[in-house]
Formats: C-alpha cells, sequence, structure tokens
C-alpha cells in the first residue's frame, strides 16, 4: 500500500488519490496509482487509467483538468488531448496517463513499475 511508505511524497500521494476518486467519477477503468518516487527523477506518483473511447479518453482529462483548476492546479504540460488514444498530464510530482485499453497494452506501464508499490482503484 502506498500510504505505508515513509520515502514517499505524501502531498504528491494524496493529489494521485484525489486524482484517482475524480477519474472514477467519469467511470475511468483499471485506476493504478505507481510510487516511483525511488525510481524516477521527473516524476513521484505515476497514475494510469484506460477510457474507453478517444472521446473517453478526452473527457476523462478534461473533467480531471476542470476540477483540480477549482483549487489553482494546473498541469505543466498536457500530450495528447484531443482525437487519441493516449493523454499525458504532467503535474509536476504526478504524471498522469490515459489510455486506451490497446494503447496501454502496447506500452505496458504496468509491466515496466512492476518493481514499485502501487494502488488500484476501481
Amino acid at each position: 500500500m502506498l500510504a505505508s511508505l515513509p520515502q514517499s511524497n505524501p502531498e504528491a500521494l494524496k493529489l494521485a488519490r484525489s486524482m484517482a476518486k475524480l477519474l472514477l467519477e467519469k467511470k475511468a477503468a483499471d485506476i493504478v496509482l505507481f510510487d516511483v518516487y525511488q525510481k524516477s527523477s521527473y516524476a513521484d506518483v505515476i497514475v494510469v487509467a484506460s477510457g474507453e473511447s478517444e472521446p473517453h479518453l478526452s473527457s476523462l482529462s478534461k473533467h480531471l483538468w476542470e476540477s483540480l483548476k477549482k483549487d489553482n492546479l494546473r498541469p505543466h504540460s498536457v500530450e495528447g488531448s484531443g482525437n487519441t488514444a493516449w493523454v499525458l498530464m504532467d503535474f509536476g510530482d504526478v504524471v498522469v496517463h490515459l489510455f486506451s485499453p490497446e494503447v496501454r497494452a502496447l506500452y505496458d506501464l504496468d509491466g515496466l513499475w512492476s518493481d514499485v508499490p502501487r494502488e488500484q482503484f476501481g
């Protein structure tokens, strides 16, 4: 469980969990938080989720953006918004990957980060 790791970034974990809940509101599937604090220089937590179609992925990213904007949180960058099977949202310590199931299987971040603590949502 991510919460039990003393070396993790608590603020990043809190934000990632909030993001997972927001993604669940819009029916994202297979949401996983990867605690990469000890393994990555570009993020402390990676959120990976699946959407069933390109419009669904667009809806997920828009919902995340709009919901977090209320708390003055905006991504540093967004890649793949629009008609795409992969959206990447960089919030600094937390990076979000939204995939179609096929593209998620192709890039296999779940396998790439198989050696880090993870937390499953939904």
